[in-house]
């Protein structure tokens, strides 16, 4: 028999053997052409630490996106039957030969099980390594790239490499590649202080004749300012009271240090809501998400978010997430800050949660051109997920019209990004994710397409099933040749809904302003989608879920508005017109809440 020693030594030799060396071959993982607008600047410091996310291959994805589509499709026999958490992360778990490759690389480079961090499917692995090392495992070099008109900086790399015998085994790493600004995620709202008094008007002021709103009409003061009154007139819900107690939650997203002031929202409801004083919502940090109460440090996209959504839905119990993260630095503040999409950073928490409101809803949105296609499509297959447990997911559509989310025309960049500045279009994302809702925007009573109603067709993602008749149709009454070259007719189109979009007035560090952009649309019409789940889940059903086959079933009748005036310039364009059926400025139209409560509390036989 051996001695101990040599067993010893012959076991650690068979162990370094099993790990495939670091310095084998590699392969060219992905190339991006330098962006647009941005310039190269010195090398990565050495020590500045990133958190690398590594996405293995969902097994079985496939399968989850016909489980999504069976229990979203109002005509089929599974609707409302929405999976566990426990068997979405089933389908989406990676292959275990994956695991195993994956942590031999990251074991080859010192990197073990306690270093990492997993999502609960095994499908992600996150791990915060400095710059060289990053260097190293992929076989490239990051430099500070500064946004040319914004100054912000970012650490990427314009390629990576992985090693050969890890083909078929790691989908993507990030952050590399992905150039999209962590102020490209933003707020999309519109901002107008000079609007903050109160609106003046005739006392005998006639209502404005709307058929579909409640009662028929809407007071006159909601051509001048959008109040939660003037939501529930027009859009028929006066007078619908949800539970608090059957189970129906609301969340908010937040970002880029957006707080919700309570202070400013009690303020609100004074005035707005009254019944709903002295109630309020939880705060949930993610990622290093702070909660600053100070009153001058109220963000207004947070406010607007939290006051109309929570003010439309009370009592329902209500969330607000703050995520921290924020990968614009500036080059000489080099803190290990994640140099991730935080809506990413949102999603990897989000998964880990047993129960997660019904209805949520994102103002923040990136121009598509600038996430990595294999980025986008991966983060588009986590917001599947969510949809697949029964969340419904609102995502405002931008307000640079068919442009680039800038609502100056002079700001506007409609440029691909491939190096060939060719002019284009350009959708946002998540908005253009097919598993997602976008939602444009409107304005006055009776209502007509906000200018800046972000809306167009996605080069990523190829039109679903669910909108190929409606879209089609709206492309038939395009002349011949309209916009040719400026956007992809092949590409799932946007917005899917609309709600009213401007002239909002809320309060904002103390005082009233007035404020807009489809930032405020996506919250109204998440509120509308709360309240519909609350009368479900009242009646003992299950909350709507991933919505989109169920709005394409109703278009055309009661259940929404139909917007056909306005349009939405951009691009030096004047961009698509809104027309009768769906368009890409205002989708199918706006929410008849009556109505769409007796379609879903009826047996969905459309």
């Amino acid at each position: 028999m051996l001695p101990l020693t040599i067993w010893v030594t012959l076991a650690f030799a068979a162990a370094a053997a099993a790990v495939p060396s670091r310095d084998g071959a590699h392969k060219l993982r992905e190339r991006v052409v330098p962006p647009r607008g941005w310039t190269k600047r010195a090398p990565a410091p050495a020590d500045h630490t990133i958190e690398l996310r590594i996405a293995l291959p969902q097994n079985d994805f496939p399968s989850l996106e016909r489980h999504l589509y069976e229990v979203s499709d109002p005509y089929h026999e599974r609707y409302g039957q929405h999976l566990s958490k426990e068997e979405v992360e089933a389908l989406v778990a990676p292959h275990g030969e994956s695991v195993h490759r994956v942590n031999e690389w990251l074991a080859s480079h010192g990197l073990v099980e306690d270093a990492l961090d997993r999502s609960p499917a095994k499908d992600w692995v996150m791990v915060k390594v400095p710059v060289s090392l990053a260097e190293e495992m992929l076989k490239t070099e990051y430099h500070v790239w500064t946004h040319d008109a914004s100054g912000d900086a970012v650490i990427r790399t314009t390629s990576y490499s992985l090693p050969e015998w890890l083909d078929g085994h790691v989908e993507l790493v990030q952050p590399t590649t992905a150039f999209s600004r962590m102020h490209a995620l933003r707020t999309t709202f519109r901002f107008d202080s000079t609007s903050s008094a109160a609106p003046k008007l005739a006392s005998d002021a006639p209502p404005i004749s709307v058929p579909s709103a409640s009662g028929g009409h809407v007071d006159a003061s909601c051509n001048k300012t959008i109040t939660i009154t003037c939501i529930q007139q027009l859009y028929n819900a006066v007078g619908f009271a949800p539970s608090a107690k059957n189970g129906n939650q609301i969340g908010i997203t937040g970002y880029l240090e957006q707080f919700a002031n309570e202070a400013d929202l009690q303020t609100f409801f004074a005035e707005q809501r009254p019944d709903a004083v002295g109630s309020s919502f939880k705060t949930v940090l993610v990622n290093g998400g702070v909660n600053n109460q100070t009153l001058d440090e109220a963000g207004a996209e947070a406010n607007l978010d939290t006051q109309f959504a929570y003010g439309l839905t009370f009592p329902t119990p209500a969330t607000f997430w703050s995520t921290g993260g924020s990968p614009p630095f500036k080059p000489d503040v080099l803190t290990p800050d994640n140099s991730n999409e935080p809506y990413l950073d949102w999603l990897a928490f989000v998964h880990k949660q047993k129960h997660i409101p019904q209805t949520i809803s994102t103002s923040y949105a990136d121009d598509e051109q600038t996430v990595p296609p294999s980025f986008a499509k991966r983060v588009c297959n986590e917001f599947a997920q969510l949809g697949a447990r029964g969340v419904s997911l609102m995502f405002s559509s931008g307000d640079g019209g068919v442009g680039d989310g800038e609502e100056d025309p002079a700001l506007q960049e409609c440029f691909t990004n491939d190096g060939r500045n060719a002019t284009r279009f350009v959708p946002l994302f998540p908005p253009s994710c097919p598993f997602v809702t976008g939602v444009g925007g409107t304005i006055h009573v009776p209502e007509t397409a906000v200018f800046f109603s972000g809306g167009g067709f996605s080069d990523l993602f190829p039109r679903p099933a669910y909108q190929e008749a409606a879209v089609t149709k709206f492309l038939d009454t395009l002349a011949p040749g309209t916009y040719a070259g400026l956007f992809n007719p092949h590409g799932r189109a946007i917005p899917d809904v609309a709600a009213q979009a401007d002239l909002f007035r809320i309060f904002l560090s103390g005082r009233a302003v007035s404020i807009g952009g489809t930032s405020a649309a996506a919250p109204t019409f998440a509120g509308i989608v709360s309240l519909l789940n609350s009368a479900r889940l009242s009646a003992g059903r299950p909350p709507l879920g991933f919505l989109n086959p169920l709005v394409y079933a109703l278009r055309g009748t009661p259940a929404f508005n139909d917007i056909a005036t306005g349009n939405n310039p951009g691009c030096g364009t004047p961009g698509f017109n809104a027309t009768k059926g769906w368009d890409p400025v205002t989708g199918v139209g706006t929410p008849n809440f009556g109505k769409l409560k007796e379609v879903v509390l009826g047996d969905l036989v459309l």
